[in-house]
């Protein structure tokens, strides 16, 4: 049942990876691990992996066992015997590593793109385009007037912000809890595919973002978590180029808009696979928030936006069709169906 999404997530990851290394021996920089605080990668990984088993685990059986350690020992057993299965334990290995190398790879890549395009931007053309689209207004100042400069600022950053943590929480939580393990081959190949066509929408169209482009349209905001990112990104970016940071990335590119498709799979993920209204709200609030947060803070511009939609929408279909969902055709109603062999269709 997984074959398809086997080859996919060992596809796109070798694919990645590949492509990462014969760009930087090209034009001679260092391939680098940009994550790099738990040590080389020999070490992250397996501490990954022990790191989620130890999550799923240890606060099931501190709560289970009510503080009773001789109930510990059989609560830990029985989770590993009906839970840790060899085919959760394949999807954990799998994903994690997959998702690793095309995550670093992508990284690197997006940090070459400078050295690879040279000085080519297509950020007038887009900055035209959204100008027409918001009928010769620019689209920042109509965002700012329309949200406001002052606390929707701060709110809209948090938002923003939050897609930081929110990628490997959402991709960990479907590899570990998602009791139809279909399901994590679903978000973990979609994940991979979304940052492979990001990585590849970067040299196909490279923009630095209107907030990098044109600063002084965002000058009246207030100083937020978003505005301190942005200003150490093009700080990091000009010391890459002119190689004052040798064993640093650059992470400035515009085109596509990764934060929405991102965001849109996680929200998709979501309304296809749990019943809870209440997350889905949530997320799919988080995804219309995030997307006005790229246009006020200058991320990005609307075209970037859109792109970010179909990569999510791509990457979602593709990743349910490798991994065994069958999708109906009615409308808003329809819903993907699977089962695994201990898994019957109708469980989350």
């Amino acid at each position: 049942m997984y074959r398809r999404a086997y080859v996919l997530l060992i596809g796109i990851a070798a694919t990645m990876g590949a492509l990462a290394v014969i760009t930087a021996v090209s034009i001679d920089r260092p391939l680098l691990d940009p994550e790099g605080f738990l040590g080389p990668a020999f070490l992250r990984l397996p501490m990954l992996l022990l790191g989620a088993f130890l999550l799923d685990v240890l606060p099931r059986t501190v709560w289970l066992s009510r503080m009773n350690p001789t109930a510990i020992p059989g609560l830990v057993r029985e989770r590993v015997r009906f839970h840790w299965t060899r085919e959760r334990l394949t999807l954990m290995v799998l994903g994690v590593s997959c998702f690793y190398v095309t995550y670093v790879s992508y990284r690197n890549l997006k940090s070459y793109l400078p050295f690879v395009m040279g000085e080519k931007k297509y950020d007038r053309e887009l900055h035209l385009v959204d100008r027409a689209l918001f009928f010769g207004h620019e689209p920042a100042a109509v965002l700012h007037a329309m949200f406001g400069e002052g606390f929707s600022a701060h709110i809209l950053s948090t938002v923003y912000l939050w897609f930081l943590p929110l990628v490997p929480l959402a991709l960990t939580a479907w590899l570990i809890w998602s009791r139809n393990i279909t399901f994590g081959y679903w978000f973990a190949t979609s994940q991979c595919i979304a940052w492979a066509l990001g990585t590849a929408s970067y040299y196909a169209l490279p923009t630095l973002g209107p907030g990098f482009r044109y600063p002084w349209l965002y000058g009246d905001l207030p100083e937020t978590g978003s505005s301190t990112l942005m200003e150490g990104l093009f700080y990091g970016r000009n010391g890459v180029i002119h190689g004052d940071l040798e064993r640093a990335v650059q992470s400035v590119a515009g085109f596509a808009s990764l934060h929405t498709a991102i965001t849109l799979l996680v929200a998709l993920m979501v309304h296809y696979t749990l019943r809870s209204k209440v997350l889905k709200w949530i997320f799919w609030v988080n995804f219309g928030f995030t997307v006005v947060a790229t246009l006020y803070f200058g991320w990005h511009y609307v075209a970037d936006d859109i792109a970010g939609l179909v990569i999510a929408l791509i990457a979602f279909y593709v990743g349910g069709i490798a991994s065994g969902q069958k999708f109906d055709r009615h409308g808003l109603a329809s819903h993907p169906t699977s089962t695994t062999s201990a898994v019957p269709v109708d469980v989350d």
